[in-house]
């Protein structure tokens, strides 16, 4: 709770406090996608690589996936735009880096 010089000031300080939760908590900006990678195994093979890396500003950027039907849907929610497309960029370039190395592992195997 922010402090108090007198008592009247509390209610003018507990609704400061509750709008500076509600800036914390509340994402308003949000944006969903879903990647089908034809297999439950896959998808969760995927998942499991990923959901390692979290947030920087878990604060600013929240950012949840499951897996389902072979399926990876992600769901990402900010404080600001700016905030969702930095984190939405990175997870990409993620994905990316995930794809090519499942791809070099899998060539890797059929050779063996």
């Amino acid at each position: 709770m922010l402090p108090s010089r007198r008592k009247g000031d509390r209610v003018e300080h507990l609704a400061a406090e509750g709008e500076l939760r509600r800036a914390h908590h509340d994402m308003m900006d949000g944006t969903n996608f879903e990647v089908d990678y034809g297999s439950e195994e896959h998808a969760t093979i995927v998942y499991k690589t990923l959901v390692v890396d979290k947030e920087l500003q878990p604060d600013k950027v929240r950012r949840g996936m499951t897996v389902s039907g072979g399926k990876l849907a992600v769901r990402f929610e900010a404080v600001e735009a700016r905030f969702l497309r930095a984190s939405f960029s990175a997870f990409v370039d993620l994905m990316v880096t995930q794809a090519e190395l499942h791809e070099t592992l899998w060539w890797v195997k059929q050779m063996a």
